[in-house]
């Protein structure tokens, strides 16, 4: 451990004792008043007034509680569903703005916030405008199809409607260091994917048909969302990442516009309502300390070289972009 290393260890150490210590006070002061300090309570609380609540999908959209630094992630699955149903629970609720920064995700955890959103729409006819800002490419522009109206801001990147499975063969890096799989299976196609088994001709075909399966439900979706023939949507649906300006000849979005612009424009929309940003469950950055702490401690190259195969090979269908890993 070099000394730079050493000195963030230390600082990090102090800074996680003081928050500690911090929130135990708070809940002692709390308790003596009678009440109970609930961080998440406090995070999660809405508005009384008229509002456009704005739901952030940052990152991997992806149902998991760890990452790799190859896959850094921010969005959490499960508070962004629970934030919606709130949403659509909240009377003074007037609409969703979606704000998109994502490469994309799982085929079952995009679908399952586009599900999630339509829900919002067709039980309360409220709107749900989308704002694409770096990117939302893939299961980031699937999300986006349960929108009224799809905005972009010009320098981002979006489309990449296709469906990927990922996986890593390792079997003559095996075969040279003399580790040998053992796999007693019920059948010749349950152990395909392994990392040093080689796929036969039925097993690619077998991994063929379920992206082909999602990449159909992926083209009805945005046939659905941008009102287009699945032929025309197939024409454009092969994968390619897209300019906003491109995107927009191709009535992929309906407008270029900056943040500002769409907030403002959404808020005349509905009578000058607020538009209001959620604060994180996380209030002290605790996640973030722990992250920060976790990436100083050196890593092996076998943890390397594991973190960039999960990364890269985990054999889950994707809705995902990411040039020059997919």
């Amino acid at each position: 451990m070099n000394k730079k290393q050493l000195i963030g260890l230390i600082v990090a150490g102090v800074v996680f004792v003081f928050v500690c210590s911090s929130s135990i006070l708070m809940n002692t002061v709390s308790k003596k008043m009678g009440t109970s300090f609930k961080l998440n309570e406090t995070a999660n609380s809405l508005p009384l007034t008229p509002y456009i609540g704005v739901v952030s999908v940052e990152g991997t959209i992806m149902d998991s509680g760890s990452t790799t630094s190859f896959m850094s992630n921010s969005y959490n699955h499960k508070d962004t569903l629970e934030l919606i149903e709130d949403m659509k629970n909240s009377a003074s609720n007037k609409g969703i703005l979606l704000y998109v920064n994502s490469p994309g995700g799982g085929v079952y955890e995009s679908d399952e916030l586009y599900l999630k959103l339509k829900e919002y729409r067709e039980e309360t006819g409220r709107p749900v405008w989308t704002y694409m800002s770096n990117q939302a490419c893939s299961g980031g522009y699937y999300i986006s199809m349960a929108s009224d109206k799809v905005y972009s801001n010009r320098n981002a990147w979006t489309g990449s409607i296709g469906v990927i499975i990922s996986l890593t063969n390792l079997k003559e890096l095996y075969d040279n260091i003399g580790i040998k799989g053992i796999y007693i299976t019920s059948g010749k196609n349950k152990a395909m994917g392994a990392a040093d088994l080689d796929l036969t001709d039925e097993q690619r075909d077998i991994l063929q048909s379920l992206v082909d399966e999602a990449y159909e439900q992926f083209v009805e979706i945005v046939a659905e969302g941008r009102k287009m023939t699945a032929d025309e949507v197939k024409r454009i649906a092969d994968g390619r990442i897209l300019s906003a300006k491109q995107a927009l000849e191709l009535n992929l979005i309906d407008e270029i516009a900056t943040y500002e612009e769409v907030k403002e424009a959404f808020s005349m929309e509905l009578g000058n309502v607020e538009v209001y940003t959620p604060k994180k469950k996380d209030p002290f950055g605790l996640s973030s300390l722990f992250g920060y702490i976790s990436s100083l401690r050196p890593r092996s190259d076998t943890e390397i070289i594991a973190e960039l195969i999960k990364a890269n090979g985990n054999g889950v269908p994707m809705y995902y972009a990411m040039p020059g890993q997919y």
